[in-house]
């Protein structure tokens, strides 16, 4: 299935292990799977705060360059990155993906 995709900037970056810095990403729009999926999720079950590092890590499909992109990887984000990727996650899925093709909103 084809999927749109929209271009993101973090506004601190997610720092990798080595201490690169990784700004850009790519986020695409979510599923009625995704939801469902996120719903069974054990971790989400234990800690219903959980689930929007779970739905993230379905839709955001790289940071930089890194991929995949996992819960675990997306507890390293600064607080601002998180809200921002939140942000633009709900953008992107209440307007029906209507944003300019830089994907920047």
């Amino acid at each position: 299935m084809d999927y749109t995709y929209f271009e993101f900037t973090l506004p601190k970056g997610l720092v990798d292990a080595n201490g690169g810095i990784h700004h850009h990403g790519n986020m695409r729009l979510v599923t009625g799977k995704d939801e469902i999926l996120v719903h069974k999720d054990s971790r989400v079950q234990q800690e219903p705060y959980y689930r929007i590092l779970v739905i993230l890590s379905r839709v955001i499909t790289r940071i930089g360059n890194l991929a995949p992109v996992t819960p675990k990887l997306l507890e390293q984000l600064f607080l601002v990155d998180l809200i921002y990727v939140q942000n633009f996650f709900n953008h992107i899925n209440q307007h029906q993906g209507e944003l300019a093709r830089s994907g920047e909103f």
